[in-house]
């Protein structure tokens, strides 16, 4: 093969670890693209060009990482990770870390180790790399490696003690929401939450959102309960979707730009957690996005 089709057959695989590294989508597209830029720029071709590129992008994901961290530290109000709607990387061995791994609770979970541990966690954890290679790629000893990697799964552990819904109840119980959101039905949609369910929206400042997260079934039932209806009166609607892997909706204007994503995170017969990405900046890869101020302004007008 020649070296471009060797690269684009590799580029779900690429694009997957970077994005689980860092969760945005355009920087993981960013690291792919410097990837090839650097796999076309050497002079040999490599023993292994897996493992060349594997650790190439890893290396770029890194360093993109450290310098975001002091941004998200800054970031105004919660910072989520971009939606993703489908990852283009598949593994039928590996199919349940990897579907775990793209959640958003995961991502949240990794944002908490170091910039190493998160690559190493990645790697290996994820998609089963031998620490030889997770060593050349991340420039530590094997011994080192290993050590993150406990350090790592320690962490993700401890942070996710939890019994996973399956695909289907999960899918069940989300129709039944997204149902009772259509209609307004406060009662209907509160049956559904979990007692401390949590409503997160992350719009960086860009958008309107939440001044802080709404917690309790009976409140984030009520919010969603008037606020969907009055976006109704203005022809913003919604198409179950997807998110990171999880039951969740892509909401549109009159025109179909997007509004915002929605993800839902189900455990022991409950909706958790939802989570709303607003920020504008983060939705392009889904399509044209809308102006969220506006269509603010023209539902509390039609209130």
């Amino acid at each position: 093969m020649s070296r471009t089709e060797e690269f684009e057959e590799l580029r779900p695989l690429l694009f997957s670890i970077a994005y689980r590294i860092l969760g945005s989508v355009s920087e993981a597209e960013d690291a792919v693209q410097e990837t090839w830029l650097r796999f076309q720029a050497s002079p040999a071709r490599p023993r292994s060009v897996r493992a060349f590129l594997s650790a190439t992008v890893t290396r770029i994901a890194i360093d993109v990482l450290r310098s975001a961290r002091v941004r998200r530290e800054e970031y105004l109000g919660p910072w989520l990770p971009e939606p993703l709607l489908a990852d283009p990387y598949e593994d039928p061995e590996r199919s349940a870390e990897l579907a775990d791994s793209v959640s958003t609770a995961a991502l949240l979970l990794l944002e908490r180790l170091s910039p190493l541990e998160r690559a190493v966690f990645v790697l290996r954890e994820v998609f089963g790399f031998g620490f030889p290679e997770v060593a050349a790629a991340v420039g530590r000893s094997e011994a080192a490696c290993r050590q993150l990697a406990v350090r790592a799964r320690r962490h993700m552990t401890e942070g996710r003690p939890r019994f996973e819904a399956d695909r289907r109840e999960r899918e069940a119980l989300a129709s039944r929401f997204f149902d009772a959101l259509r209609e307004g039905d406060v009662a209907g949609l509160q049956e559904l939450l979990a007692a401390d369910v949590s409503m997160v929206g992350d719009g960086g400042g860009k958008a309107p959102q939440l001044a802080r997260a709404v917690a309790g079934a009976g409140n984030v039932a009520r919010l969603l309960a008037s606020v969907f209806p009055r976006m109704a009166l203005i022809d913003v609607a919604f198409e179950p979707h997807d998110v990171n892997g999880e039951p969740g909706a892509i909401f549109r204007d009159r025109d179909g730009k997007v509004l915002h994503t929605l993800a839902l995170d189900v455990l022991d017969g409950r909706i958790q957690t939802i989570r709303a990405v607003i920020n504008p900046d983060k939705l392009g890869h889904v399509g044209p996005v809308a102006d969220a101020w506006a269509i603010d302004r023209e539902a509390r007008r039609a209130r």
